[in-house]
């Protein structure tokens, strides 16, 4: 190993590294410490990036610490060190530029001006064909738009069987094209799993398709619906299989895409770099095994992941991990510090979790208690993010003008919808993240720490509320006019008090 290390500009602070630290960044005013070899709990990406203009970028994981004046890095292969780009925007478009230029290709139109909305919390482990259509035409008959309904896990026959249950869904390919028909399209739950004591399992060990130990025998991964097999994806031939399965999917039935559902690396032991006594089919660098997963989503308009390794620019919506229902930093408080650094990762296409928390043992235990205020503050948060998804359906938990509200915050996305899919379409070609923090269009105005705004492009701030009970809220406003969703108009720079009842979601628009 080396270490190199490196003094803090006066003033400087950095991002970058694993998402779900986002609530922690900017980094460098107190001690922290990571290791990107060891992480598996979100998108992530060997990247750290300066608002003095500095990046660091590796091709491999590295781990990092921050303590007093100093950033070291504890690195195995070359790292690249660069510096003079001025801003943390001249950091990141370079950094972008260099190692993970975008792709040129935008997800689906649909994801950006209209809702997801997934059968997750409404159905758990129990999607059927009826339940389906009931919760479209339940959708449109409350007054939401149609837009794309994610069929969770169990809707297939067994894991590593994807084919629909005929039992459960009869008649797939007819549910399809009525839901089209409705105006939706369908994103089918996956995951890299195949349940060991099934037909599939047998046939896939037989071709050599699954991972392995050393002694051959296939690995049996703990994961939270039991233990499973898992097919090689880091192998040519096991990707093949897996794509199969997916455009399949597609030709016979019609659907849009899918959510790739887990893909955790399998964690190398650093004193031989051994991950999970695998033997794999040929040299896997760390954290690549998760970087092959994701990659089986590209080439499909609408692909949903929660876990990648590296992959910034690609046309992936990368969803932040299962949040509770709760207004700290697991739940509410969280969104938007990680969607910053999602964009910062080169992930422009980002989501955050469905709206009010979607975390299993949360969410579904005896002892969860909704909060409708807290459900009201998600929809708000989450309405003008690139991508924002449902899952506990609004009209079964609340009523009169507290669904009126969550509404009000859904109409607002359809207003901007054409705005966010223009800037979908420019992250396409230039790599720009959608949601941004203040300090990436507004540098060395002391907009470092503000995690509790954030831009949509270069001319809409939003400021939701994320503090129970809280009916103002403190807004910093960057140069320039700014006209609110009230009609009210601010001249920045300046720190506003605005009034914020359960009932608004703040934004303004920059005029002038």
């Amino acid at each position: 190993m080396t270490i190199t290390t490196l003094e803090r500009k006066p003033g400087e602070f950095w991002w970058g590294g694993v998402i779900n630290e986002g609530h922690l960044m900017p980094f460098g005013s107190r001690p922290h410490s990571r290791d990107l070899r060891l992480t598996d709990d979100n998108q992530a990406s060997p990247l750290l990036l300066s608002n003095r203009g500095r990046y660091i970028w590796s091709e491999e994981p590295f781990a990092f610490s921050f303590n007093e004046n100093t950033l070291t890095i504890d690195h195995k292969q070359d790292i690249r060190i660069e510096d003079g780009h001025e801003t943390l925007q001249g950091a990141y478009r370079h950094a972008s530029h260099a190692h993970f230029p975008p792709s040129g290709i935008t997800p689906d139109e649909l994801a950006f001006v209209a809702p997801q909305y997934c059968t997750w919390v409404e159905m758990f482990y129990e999607p059927t064909q009826e339940k389906l259509l009931d919760y479209a035409r339940s959708i449109l008959r409350n007054g939401f738009p149609p837009g794309v309904i994610i069929i969770d896990d169990n809707w297939m026959q067994d894991y590593g069987t994807w084919d629909f249950d005929k039992h459960r869904f009869p008649d797939p390919a007819g549910m399809i094209d009525a839901l089209h028909e409705l105006g939706f399209k369908i994103m089918l739950w996956v995951c890299p799993y195949v349940s060991p004591d099934s037909i599939k399992f047998r046939q896939l060990r037989d071709l050599g398709l699954l991972m392995k130990h050393a002694d051959g025998t296939p690995v049996l991964r703990r994961w939270w619906n039991g233990y499973s097999a898992v097919v090689d994806y880091t192998s040519t031939e096991g990707s093949a299989w897996f794509k199969q399965q997916l455009d399949r999917l597609i030709e016979r039935y019609g659907v849009d895409g899918f959510k790739l559902d887990a893909g955790e690396p399998l964690l190398p032991d650093l004193t031989n770099d051994v991950a999970e006594d695998v033997a794999w089919s040929r040299p896997v660098r760390p954290m690549e095994d998760c970087e092959c997963y994701a990659r089986l989503g590209i080439g499909y308009a609408l692909s949903e992941l929660r876990m990648c390794w590296k992959l910034g620019g690609q046309p992936l919506i990368q969803r932040q991990r299962d949040k509770t229902h709760t207004w700290d930093a697991t739940g509410l408080g969280g969104l938007i510090p990680n969607a910053i650094a999602q964009g910062l990762l080169g992930y422009a296409f980002n989501c955050p979790d469905m709206v009010g928390g979607g975390m299993d043992g949360d969410i579904n235990s005896p002892d969860f208690r909704f909060d409708s205020e807290l459900f009201i503050r998600y929809v708000q948060c989450s309405a003008l993010f690139p991508v924002m998804q449902f899952s506990m359906a609004p009209w079964r938990v609340l009523t009169g003008d507290e669904l009126s509200w969550c509404m009000d915050a859904v109409r607002i996305r359809t207003e901007l919808g054409p705005l966010l899919f223009e800037l979908a379409n420019q992250a396409a070609k230039d790599g720009l993240p959608i949601l941004r923090s203040l300090e990436f269009v507004f540098p060395h105005q002391g907009f470092h720490s503000v995690q509790d705004q954030f831009m949509v492009g270069e001319s809409i701030l939003v400021a939701p509320v994320l503090d129970k009970g809280q009916t103002t809220r403190t807004i910093q406003f960057p140069e320039g006019r700014w006209q609110g969703d009230d009609g009210s108009v601010v001249e920045g720079p300046i720190r506003v008090e605005v009034k914020a009842p359960l009932s608004r979601l703040p934004w303004f628009k920059k005029i002038q």
